[in-house]
């Protein structure tokens, strides 16, 4: 089987032949990239069957996807013995219809993830209760990450500048579609016992704390030196540093700076003020909105 870097590079270089108005195409109102999740790609992913005991990671795009994939498979390995062996994200987007069959004989636990609004996942996850970790992360860094990312990913289209970007982002013209509408689904789930959400700048603050979190949410037990293991090898810095093994020549691409106020080095004063008074209509007493502590990260 090839690795992920070299399937990732063969896509690359596949994206850079194209235009980049040819890069994106629309399914269900929703703007996904060509290359990576074509239209049959989604289609098929209507005859996934979700188990309940499939671990199952949810993130809008750059709110700390990469990072948690390598957490959790250090907490699947310590968790049953058995090391992942495919380093491709676990994008279920990114499964082509060749796949379902393989992926339906899989043994369990299998590690599942998606960008994609909830109410676009297939629905036997809900119906047979799979267990579903979903990151969050403040969106004045979310689109900041975002705009570099788009501008380093041959697969997206460049953006052509970073106030057009921050205007597509706030419409939710941007791949996998608008992150006040993931934010205000997921708020409709906080109280569902097989979701647990968890912040990007949580995980910040106190890692070892998340990796107990997610462990025990996943059912694992592991002792506490195991957990601040993980810990210690799963920081931003470290799986940076790492990531030329993990990723290939994309690795500077999916872990790019990591921190929490990125934004004040982007975001105008005119934009600041947007985005706090889209935050303010959509998410202000809610739980999640408590949660991502706007006020303490997303202010001058």
């Amino acid at each position: 089987m090839n690795s992920f870097p070299a399937k990732i590079q063969s896509k690359m270089e596949l994206a850079r032949k194209m235009e980049d108005q040819d890069k994106l195409y629309r399914y269900n109102g929703v703007l996904y990239p060509v290359i990576m999740s074509p239209e049959e790609n989604l289609r098929a992913l209507e005859d996934l069957d979700a188990r309940p005991d499939d671990i199952m990671l949810v993130a809008y795009p750059k709110c700390g996807f990469n990072w948690m994939v390598a957490v959790l498979r250090k907490i699947i390995a310590a968790g049953t013995g058995q090391q992942a062996e495919s380093r491709m994200p676990p994008l279920i987007e990114f499964y082509g219809p060749e796949m379902i069959e393989p992926l339906a004989q899989a043994s369990s636990p299998r590690f599942l993830g998606t960008h994609m609004h909830p109410d676009n996942i297939p629905v036997s996850f809900s119906v047979n209760k799979t267990k579903m970790l979903v990151i969050f992360r403040n969106p004045k860094d979310t689109v900041v990450s975002f705009y570099h990312f788009s501008n380093k990913n041959p697969v997206l289209p460049s953006a052509e500048s970073w106030d057009s970007f921050y205007s597509d982002f706030m419409s939710g013209e941007v791949p996998w579609g608008s992150y006040f509408d993931h934010a205000l689904a997921w708020e409709k789930r906080m109280d569902d016992p097989n979701v647990m959400i968890v912040t990007y700048e949580e995980l910040k603050q106190d890692l070892s704390g998340g990796v107990r979190r997610v462990s025990e949410f996943f059912c694992f037990s592991l002792c506490d030196d195991t957990i601040q293991m993980i810990a210690e090898e799963s920081t931003f810095r470290a799986m940076k540093e790492s990531s030329k093994d993990s990723h290939g020549q994309m690795g500077n691409v999916f872990f790019r700076k990591g921190e929490v106020g990125d934004w004040k080095n982007h975001l105008s004063q005119a934009q600041s003020e947007q985005m706090d008074a889209a935050f303010e209509k959509h998410l202000s007493g809610t739980k999640l909105g408590a949660q991502l502590k706007y006020d303490l990260h997303c202010k001058w």
